[in-house]
């Protein structure tokens, strides 16, 4: 997973761990002594996101997985349920445990219990003297999976030789909770690839969701995808179409969800690691995966047979590869009926917007717009009634790249929209769920004819989300979580001769019915000097 500009010339960066709610002391951080500049060792990396809450009650514990990673060999293992905790939970919660020193790229990890992917994730570049982290995440919607026997397999891809000696040693836990058990989906289903991207859900099925853990890496261009331009224009990384992506999910040839990608930063990117050791930007640790409401196509898919589940990213060149798209399928069933029938009865794709134009001159311009719009409607007939359920996502993303000849300066501003609207009506007043995501991205590096490299960096991630019940407002939310980082050092130099300095601040806010949450992060030379929680 390098990054794009003089990557190879790099070898250090770091990354987040779990952030602990409520430990914040103010007063220590911000009389820690900061140096004039990076030395070889920074502050552990962590991130300003919330921590999962667990319940008061007796717990078990499962090791999934403990190994070193130096090369692209996958762990491979076995789980058992747990003992003496029951079969249903109140929650699971995962947990990873990871240190590594020396020097070495950022990775990309998964962790696959019974072919389910339960954690992606990447890793930080670490320090000469080595760093420790953690991620913790909610896996509690698979517990259908942790009930039975199931392999296991991780991996952290990565090459280990004289030059990139950082080994990655880590530990994963499940964590499971006694308690009222959690609503969770009755079925959790994989979809394979190419010729096997099938998939048969129970015929009593009534929901069914698809998740779909999408990321563009890989070292090549799509691992920086909102960057690329189309083939007229002088840039190092190319695609025909220009930066605008799509990732679009399919039922037998038909398009049935759509969604923007999250234009995630690994911890080497924008070329200047100085930014990432301490805070990460948004997502990079626990990579969320996109989200389908299948359940229109619940009628065509509950007959019994295998069908055609296909994922597909719009805008990658043709032949390029880059992007991974793993399938998990969430199903909930009607356990008083055997056979839930139903039918597609609306779908409405709007015709795609993709318009880059690039302008030439002293410095490089590249306009984008782009737009998608799909609805689709279907019923299904349940034991407690008919049931329709209808899903709109509408799509828009803007974009203004520039850069120099040389791409000595080079700069990109941008913001993704993904609009989402979910109304299930029938089996009493009808329940709408609104989401409005915006991804921004702003931030130019700078390389100066000292070989002093600069990047200033500004990324949010951002939702609104309201819930109705027959037009009354039942619930809402707002997220918040805002990057920002200036980091510079000096290129084509021995690590201690680069006379690294950079300051990076995260503030996580995440408010509404349910109560609050707010952290501030600040870190200097890779020292934390705030870290303040509060509503």
């Amino acid at each position: 997973m390098r990054s794009r500009i003089i990557m190879s010339m790099l070898a250090g960066a770091t990354l987040l761990a779990g952030a602990l709610f409520g430990t914040a002391t103010p007063a220590a951080a911000e009389s820690a002594d900061v140096p004039a500049e990076f030395g070889s060792d920074w502050h552990d990396p962590l991130t300003a996101a919330p921590p999962v809450t667990r319940p008061h009650s007796r717990s078990c514990q499962v090791t999934l997985a403990e190994a070193q990673f130096r090369d692209f060999t996958p762990y491979r293992g076995a789980y058992a349920p747990p003992e003496g905790c029951g079969d249903r939970w109140s929650k699971v919660v995962l947990r990873l445990d990871g240190k590594v020193k020396g020097r070495q790229f950022d990775r990309l990890g998964y962790v696959h219990v019974g072919g389910v992917e339960i954690l992606r994730t990447s890793t930080p570049e670490p320090s000469p003297d080595g760093i420790a982290w953690s991620v913790e995440k909610d896996v509690t919607r698979y517990s259908d999976t942790f009930r039975r026997r199931q392999d296991v397999e991780m991996l952290i891809g990565k090459v280990v030789d004289d030059t990139y000696t950082g080994v990655i040693d880590v530990k994963v836990t499940l964590t499971f909770y006694t308690g009222a058990p959690a609503a969770t989906p009755d079925r959790v289903l994989t979809v394979g690839t190419g010729t096997d991207a099938t998939l048969t859900t129970p015929r009593n099925s009534e929901r069914i969701v698809a998740e779909v853990y999408a990321t563009g890496s890989g070292g090549g261009c799509e691992e920086y995808w909102y960057l690329t331009v189309p083939d007229a224009a002088p840039y190092s990384c190319k695609a025909s179409g220009g930066p605008y992506r799509e990732v679009q999910i399919s039922v037998d040839g038909q398009l049935a969800g759509i969604a923007a990608p999250f234009p995630t930063v690994w911890t080497g990117g924008w070329s200047n690691p100085f930014l990432w050791y301490v805070v990460p930007g948004p997502r990079a640790f626990d990579i969320q995966p996109i989200t389908y409401d299948l359940t229109p196509f619940a009628g065509i898919l509950n007959d019994g047979r295998p069908h055609r589940v296909e994922v597909a990213v719009v805008g990658v060149p043709a032949g390029q590869t880059g992007w991974s798209t793993p399938v998990n399928v969430l199903v909930w069933q009607d356990a008083q009926k055997a056979h839930v029938g139903g039918g597609l009865t609306v779908h409405q794709a709007g015709a795609p917007v993709n318009s880059p134009v690039y302008t030439p001159g002293s410095e490089h311009r590249l306009r984008t717009e782009g737009a998608h719009r799909l609805t689709v409607a279907g019923y299904v007939d349940t034991s407690h009634g008919r049931v329709t359920t209808t899903v709109t996502r509408s799509l828009a993303h803007t974009s203004t790249h520039r850069w120099t000849d040389g791409e000595s300066v080079d700069g990109l501003d941008a913001v993704w929209t993904d609009d989402e609207s979910v109304t299930v009506d029938g089996a009493g007043p009808a329940r709408t769920t609104r989401t409005h995501r915006t991804y921004t991205m702003n931030g130019t590096t700078t390389l100066g004819a000292d070989d002093r490299l600069r990047t200033v960096l500004t990324l949010g991630d951002r939702a609104a989300v309201t819930e109705t019940r027959g037009g009354r407002r039942t619930g809402w939310s707002r997220l918040d979580d805002t990057y920002t980082g200036d980091a510079a050092y000096t290129v084509n130099v021995p690590r201690d001769q680069r006379h690294a300095v950079g300051t990076t601040h995260e503030r996580y806010r995440l408010y509404g019915s349910r109560g609050c949450y707010d952290r501030a992060l600040t870190t200097v030379q890779g020292v934390l000097t705030e870290d303040r929680s509060g509503c």
